[in-house]
């Protein structure tokens, strides 16, 4: 099935030649220049994944994401910003605002389409294919798909709170620290000094309800995840 990306970028000339080369790699466009319009071409048409700008006319990119990600019908669509900031702090605040990726403009159209592909790619296989399933503690993850249940029940979560959990129940009982998650679900520098994890972890919990549980802190290391019967 073609994979549907909504671009959304309100310099004309930056917004044509993006759609251009998402067409000419065999993927379906939507386009528009204001927040407002690609919240309303979202919830119409259900992209698969969003190319969003940070600085739009209207509503700030982070705001509009915040906005998809509150809605459970699109909460889980992957979102890659767009933005001529290039310090990492903006790159952090763009995963806190709930994007899966962050590309610095200029950037190349070639690295761009080789991003979106990775993160589809990556939202239909969050976990290798050998792991497909896990479960421990009452929480079953299908990555084929993109599922949570816990004890039988579905619960939504968004594609970075998947990846989150997916590694944390992956290495069940082993700690891993803020640096380490940093790095392996945000793709950020380990050096980075910031709470996004923290905050993650804790809407994770939220959603997770008494299974949330399982997510131990670690006091000044970071977070592992231990099954109750795991001790």
């Amino acid at each position: 099935m073609t994979p549907t990306i909504l671009v959304v970028e309100d310099e004309p000339d930056l917004r044509a030649l993006v759609v251009h080369n998402v067409e000419a790699s065999g993927m379906a466009s939507l386009s528009c220049s204001t927040g407002s319009e690609a919240l309303a071409l979202a919830a119409r048409h259900k992209p698969d994944l969003i190319l969003l700008d940070l600085m739009l006319p209207d509503l700030l990119g982070g705001e509009v994401c915040r906005r998809l990600r509150a809605d459970p019908v699109l909460a889980q669509t992957p979102i890659i910003m767009l933005t001529a900031r290039t310090a990492e702090v903006d790159r952090v605040q763009g995963f806190e605002a709930g994007a899966d990726d962050y590309i610095s403009k200029p950037f190349s159209t070639r690295e761009l389409i080789l991003r979106v592909r990775a993160v589809l790619r990556r939202r239909q296989q969050a976990v290798a294919p050998e792991t497909t399933r896990l479960t421990a503690g009452g929480i079953e993850i299908d990555a084929a798909r993109h599922q949570v249940h816990i004890d039988g029940a579905e619960v939504k979560l968004t594609a970075l709170e998947f990846r989150l959990l997916s590694t944390l129940l992956e290495r069940r009982g082993r700690v891993q620290t803020r640096q380490m998650l940093l790095e392996d679900v945000w793709g950020v520098s380990p050096d980075l000094h910031t709470r996004t994890v923290d905050t993650h972890v804790k809407r994770l919990r939220e959603h997770l309800g008494p299974a949330g549980d399982a997510i131990e802190t670690v006091r000044g290391v970071g977070y592992c995840f231990r099954a109750p019967q795991e001790g």
